[in-house]
């Protein structure tokens, strides 16, 4: 599942789903019959579009697809828009699906923006209960996510989805925050390597050019700004010491680098972005 918008920045989530859909030619198994009851059409806007001469009406709801495969287990797509009212009702259909379907596993995915350089390997945090869990973690390069503080109405789908012995993943790429676009394609590869690692899809669905020629598009950004280049540099030794950590060799920082990188998690510490 991917949501929108908490946890969906440079469309990383719905990017990676439909690369999938696309591929195997996903069918829509259903949507709201009434999204009214959950949203706000006056925050989610309705689009107007013409098709060959005739105007239609797009309303923003939550879609469900899926796709059978003959020898890897059928995924079901759930691109979820988050709740502005009955959020307890609408966890409770979504629980509802997952039992009429027989889910075996409940995964959510997307992207966040942190304090992270465009010019290593984008990070990947993940969150689930299981201790089986912890693997896949280690297979994918993913880390265990130390977040507290406001969330989404939507973690109760995950919650009782566990309670009734479904597996639940969480999967969130790291994208930089001073580059905010649209598409981020390499925070979509990044989940796409994550995604054909546990369920055997094809890696031409991974895609990491678009991604390198649009982070190469931050080299004349960076170059041409000295802030940024500064930036850059003490986001990489941040980002290199904390690797280091994990791997067992330490490497200190200076403490006016520590300083001002709890300067910048302060100032860009915005639930929004979680």
């Amino acid at each position: 599942a991917v949501l929108r918008p908490w946890i969906d920045v440079g469309n990383v989530g719905t990017l990676s789903l439909e690369r999938i859909e696309r591929h195997y030619q996903a069918e829509e198994l259903g949507r709201l019959a009434r999204p009214g009851r959950f949203y706000d059409f006056t925050r989610y806007r309705p689009r107007s579009y013409i098709d060959q001469g005739r105007r239609g009406l797009s309303i923003p709801n939550t879609v469900i697809r899926y796709i059978i495969r003959e020898d890897s287990p059928d995924l079901v797509f759930a691109h979820l828009l988050e709740p502005h009212i009955y959020g307890e009702d609408y966890t409770e259909s979504m629980v509802e699906l997952l039992k009429f379907l027989g889910a075996k596993r409940y995964m959510l995915l997307g992207a966040m923006y942190d304090m992270v350089p465009h010019t290593r390997p984008l990070l990947v945090s993940g969150g689930a209960n299981q201790p089986q869990a912890e693997e896949e973690y280690r297979l994918v390069g993913a880390r265990p996510s130390n977040y507290e503080g406001p969330t989404t109405i939507t973690y109760l789908i995950s919650q009782q989805a566990e309670a009734l012995g479904i597996e639940t993943r969480t999967f969130v790429v790291h994208l930089p925050q001073y580059f905010q676009v649209d598409e981020d394609f390499t925070g979509a590869a990044r989940l796409m390597e994550v995604l054909c690692s546990l369920y055997d899809l094809p890696e031409s669905l991974k895609q990491p050019e678009r991604g390198r020629e649009q982070y190469k598009a931050l080299e004349n950004i960076v170059n041409d700004a000295s802030g940024v280049s500064s930036l850059l540099q003490r986001l990489e030794e941040r980002y290199d010491r904390e690797q280091n950590e994990e791997t067992g060799e330490l490497t200190k920082l200076s403490p006016n680098i520590e300083e001002f990188l709890r300067t910048l998690d302060e100032g860009f510490d915005s639930p929004q972005q979680r």
